[in-house]
C-alpha cells in the first residue's frame, strides 16, 4: 500500500473550522516550533498540551487523507468478519475488521500508520477498504474479543475438575483474555469455596471470572511447572515464556501460599525496552530540559526516587535508551531484570549464589563500564559503591525508596554515605508518582471558586498558573476562570482511564543546594533553596498534568507525597 501523505494545511483548516482550536492558537504553536522549542508537529504538540484530544486530530486527519471516519459503538461485528485479523494483531495495532463485502474488507484504525500491520491480508486476496475511528469505538470494538472468549470459558467454569489439556488451555485463554483486557498483571486468587481470577487494568483490580476450587491447585501447579518452580511451601518468584496465537509472551510469576490456597500473581514483561519515551513517562518542558542535560552531561549519579509501584524502572529504562548506542559500555544489576534491552549487559541478582547489588556493581565497575544502572538501593554497602563509583568517573543511574528529590540524598546519607560525598556525586533527582491516565472519554470542566480555594490549600495554585504560562499550555493572560480541568465521562473506570502516566518532581544539584546538603541543613530550608530556584513539587506538576487533560484533581491529591 503506498504510503500516506498528510496535508498540513488542509488538518489545520479543519482543526480550526472545526472549532477545537483558534487560528490564533494554531499560529502560537507553529511560532513556537520555528523556534525550536517542540520538536514534533503543531497537531502533535497541541495533543501533547492537552489542547485537542487524539480523537480530534483523527478526525482531521481522516478528512485530510480523504479516508472515511466511522463511529463502532454499538455496532455488532459478526466473529467470522472479526477473526479475519487475528486478535493480538488487533489489539497491538489497534486495526479491526468490522464488514465484508465480497472481496473487500473495512477495516477500522486509530492510526493510518498502522495500515501496512495487516498487508499479509492482501496475500489472501483481500482488498483493504481503511476507515479511521475514535478510541471509544476501537476500545467497544476490541470488547468484541471478550465476548468470544467468555463464551469459550464458559465450558470449563461448570466443571468441578479438569483435564491435563484442559488445564493448558486455561492458562492460555486466562493470559489471552488479560491482553484483551489490557492488563498489566492477572491475580489468581483460592477462597475457602471457589478460584478468583482478578485482572489490574488501570491500575485497579478488576474480577475477571470465577473459576471451580477443585482446579485451582492444578491450574496453579502447571503455572508452576511452566515457570520452572519448584514445589514448596514458600513464596517463589520466577519467569514464564509462552506463545499466544504466535505472538511471544514473558510474564513474572509470584507464588504465594495462603490459608484457603496459593494465590498467584503474573505480571506481564516488555521483552524490549525499545520505544519507550521521556513523553510518554510524563515528562515535559523544562523538567525534561533537565533531564536530557544531565544525561548529555554523562557524569556523576542520577537517582530515581519514589515508593514501590511508582514506576521508577520505566523512568530509568527511558534514560537507558537515550543513552544506549554503539560507543558506550552500559551494564545493569537488577531484581527482577524487567525488560530486556540490546547492548546493554543485564545482570540478575541472585542473592543465594551471593551475587547482591553490591557484587554485581563492583563486577561493572572492573569491568570498565560507562553506564552503570543500580536497580535498586537499599543498603549502605550498595549506597556507598554507588557514589564511589560516579565519583571515579563512572554515570550511574539507580533507583531508590524516598518520598521525595531531597529526601532522596538525604537516605543516602541515612545508609552512612558522607553529606560530601552524595552531594558531589548525584547530579539530578527524579521524584515521582503515577497516577491513572484519563482516555479521550473526558469532559472539560472549569474550577468553581471553591474548589479553587480548597485546592489553593494544598498546592500554590498561584506557582500553577505561572508554570502553565511558561510552558505555553494556556495563553499569557488566562486566568482560572479561563482553564479547563478535566473529568470522565464515564464512572466505569475501564472506560475512564487507560495507562498510568507520572508526576514528577526534578531537582537538579546546584552549588547553592550542594552547599545545603553538606553543612547539614534542614529539609524545609533545602526545600524553599529548591523552590526559589524554580524546582517543582510533584503536586505542582500534577495539577499542571490536570490543566493537560492527562489526569484528575481527585488521582493528584490521592497520591501519597
Amino acid at each position: 500500500m503506498a504510503e500516506m501523505h498528510l496535508d498540513t494545511k488542509q488538518l489545520k483548516d479543519f482543526l480550526i473550522d472545526s472549532g477545537v482550536i483558534t487560528r490564533s492558537g494554531f499560529s502560537e504553536i507553529e511560532g513556537d516550533i520555528k523556534k525550536g522549542r517542540y520538536k514534533d508537529s503543531a497537531e502533535k504538540v497541541l495533543v501533547s498540551l492537552g489542547k485537542i484530544t487524539e480523537d480530534d486530530l483523527r478526525k482531521a486527519e481522516s478528512y485530510s487523507f480523504g479516508i472515511p471516519f466511522v463511529e463502532l459503538k454499538g455496532h455488532k461485528i459478526d466473529l467470522s468478519i472479526l477473526s479475519i485479523i487475528p486478535e493480538p494483531i488487533s489489539r497491538k495495532h489497534n486495526v479491526i475488521a468490522f464488514s465484508r463485502m465480497n472481496d473487500s474488507v473495512e477495516v477500522a484504525f486509530l492510526d493510518v500508520k498502522d495500515i501496512s500491520s495487516i498487508e499479509f491480508l492482501k496475500d489472501k486476496g483481500i482488498k483493504i477498504l481503511p476507515r479511521l475511528t475514535d478510541t471509544e469505538s476501537m476500545r467497544y470494538a476490541l470488547l468484541q474479543y471478550q465476548k468470544h472468549l467468555k463464551t469459550e470459558f464458559g465450558d470449563f467454569i461448570q466443571k468441578n475438575s479438569l483435564e491435563e489439556g484442559e488445564i493448558i488451555k486455561v492458562v492460555e485463554m486466562l493470559v489471552k483474555h488479560a491482553l484483551l483486557q489490557n492488563s498489566s498483571d492477572i491475580h489468581i486468587e483460592c477462597m475457602e469455596d471457589k478460584v478468583v481470577v482478578r485482572y489490574r487494568i488501570a491500575g485497579v483490580l478488576h474480577d475477571a471470572m470465577i473459576l471451580p476450587k477443585a482446579a485451582a491447585a492444578n491450574i496453579v501447579s502447571k503455572i508452576r511447572s511452566l515457570s520452572n518452580l519448584k514445589t514448596t511451601d514458600m513464596p517463589q518468584e520466577g519467569k514464564l515464556k509462552t506463545k499466544i496465537d504466535g505472538e511471544e509472551l514473558s510474564l513474572r510469576v509470584s507464588i504465594t501460599p495462603t490459608y484457603f490456597g496459593e494465590k498467584t500473581v503474573m505480571k506481564f514483561l516488555k521483552d524490549n525496552v525499545g520505544g519507550y519515551s521521556f513523553q510518554s513517562l510524563g515528562l515535559f518542558g523544562e523538567n525534561l530540559e533537565k533531564v536530557h542535560e544531565v544525561i548529555s552531561e554523562r557524569n556523576g549519579m542520577v537517582l530515581v526516587a519514589g515508593p514501590k509501584g511508582s514506576g521508577k524502572t520505566s523512568t530509568l529504562y527511558a534514560m537507558l535508551e537515550s543513552l544506549n548506542n554503539p560507543s558506550i559500555s552500559i551494564g545493569t544489576i537488577e531484581d527482577p531484570i524487567e525488560y530486556q534491552m540490546p547492548r546493554v549487559n543485564q545482570m540478575q541478582v541472585k542473592e543465594k549464589a551471593g551475587l547482591t547489588f553490591a557484587h554485581g556493581l563492583r563486577s561493572l565497575v572492573k569491568q570498565d563500564s560507562d553506564v552503570i544502572m543500580v536497580g535498586d538501593i537499599a543498603d549502605s554497602e550498595t549506597a556507598s559503591l554507588s557514589v564511589s563509583a560516579a565519583l571515579t568517573g563512572h554515570f550511574v543511574l539507580s533507583a531508590i525508596n524516598a518520598n521525595s528529590a531531597l529526601g532522596a540524598i538525604q537516605k543516602l546519607s541515612q545508609m552512612k554515605v558522607e553529606p560530601f560525598a552524595a552531594a558531589s556525586a548525584v547530579k539530578l533527582v527524579v521524584s515521582q508518582r503515577l497516577v491513572r491516565r484519563l482516555s479521550d472519554s473526558k469532559q472539560k470542566y472549569i474550577l468553581s471558586k471553591s474548589e479553587l480555594g480548597t485546592l489553593s490549600k494544598i498546592v500554590d495554585m498561584e506557582r500553577v498558573l505561572k508554570i502553565l504560562k511558561e510552558e505555553n499550555i494556556v495563553g499569557q493572560k488566562d486566568d482560572w476562570s479561563k482553564i479547563h480541568f478535566f473529568k470522565p465521562k464515564s464512572d466505569n473506570a475501564h472506560d475512564a482511564y487507560s495507562g498510568k502516566v507520572a508526576i514528577h518532581e526534578v531537582v537538579r544539584i546546584t552549588p547553592a543546594i550542594r552547599e545545603l546538603l553538606v553543612k547539614g541543613a534542614g529539609h524545609k530550608e533545602i526545600e524553599a533553596e529548591s523552590k526559589m530556584e524554580g524546582n517543582r513539587s510533584a503536586i505542582e506538576d500534577g495539577m499542571v498534568k490536570c490543566a493537560m487533560g492527562l489526569t484528575t484533581v481527585d488521582e493528584v491529591l490521592k497520591s501519597e507525597f
